[in-house]
């Protein structure tokens, strides 16, 4: 299995903004409008949450973390960024809140058997790693026995192209240009093949709708652009 699991330029991308993550008005609005519809979808789908054990993978400056947190779980929360996880850190601390963040990835923490958890999560992190597959065997290999994994993506299509990259990057300026690239959105079928690959099946897909100019965002059924999905180890009740 590809022991690599991030792309350096990606990380070195994403840690030089640290600084303005929790500018809400700044390049990652997009993310705090997406944050509560991700959070609900997972307590939704992995109800309860409270006294279990989560994982955040590529938490970033700790949006979900934070989120995951407050519904009640025990988070640890991991990302290759460092100044993100200390930008995270400190902002857990100013709120108050509990959460176990570390810099690594989980390639490393699948090697320690005690790091097992209920729920998995990974969010807009697999279009930016070099082997999707192995980072979903390795989230995989970290969910406990009837857990689930939730993991958030961008479909590879026209629209997503033109919604994703065209849209969001280069005419309405919601993210930094270069953001993406579209050779690494991942198509549903695709996501599906990987968790196959590693003992899982898709058990849920929801899309996620984002209107720049009124800033709302909502669940739907339209997996065309922006998509999340529930995974659970094959033949799980």
């Amino acid at each position: 299995m590809n022991h690599n699991a991030a792309d350096p330029a990606e990380i070195a991308k994403f840690d030089a903004l640290a600084h303005r993550f929790w500018d809400e008005s700044g390049e990652f609005k997009p993310l705090h409008r997406l944050n509560p519809v991700r959070a609900a979808y997972i307590a939704d789908r992995a109800a309860p949450l409270a006294g279990h054990r989560v994982l955040d993978v590529g938490c970033g400056g700790g949006l979900l973390a934070e989120a995951l947190c407050r519904a009640g779980a025990q988070v640890t929360a991991v990302d290759r960024a460092p100044t993100m996880i200390e930008v995270a850190r400190l902002h857990a601390a100013e709120a108050g809140l509990s959460i176990d963040y570390r810099v690594t990835d989980a390639l490393q923490l699948r090697d320690d058997p005690a790091e097992r958890f209920d729920v998995v999560c990974c969010m807009e992190m697999l279009e930016h790693v070099p082997d999707p597959a192995a980072m979903v065997a390795a989230l995989a290999s970290l969910v406990k026995p009837g857990g689930s994994l939730f993991v958030s993506t961008i479909n590879r299509n026209a629209k997503a192209f033109a919604t994703a990259i065209v849209g969001a990057e280069y005419l309405l300026r919601l993210l930094p240009r270069g953001t993406h690239e579209y050779a690494r959105f991942i198509r549903p079928a695709e996501l599906a093949s990987h968790a196959r690959e590693a003992g899982f099946d898709v058990v849920d897909l929801a899309g996620l709708d984002y209107e720049p100019f009124s800033g709302r965002c909502r669940r739907t059924t339209d997996v065309s652009v922006n998509y999340m999905a529930h995974l659970r180890a094959a033949g799980a009740p």
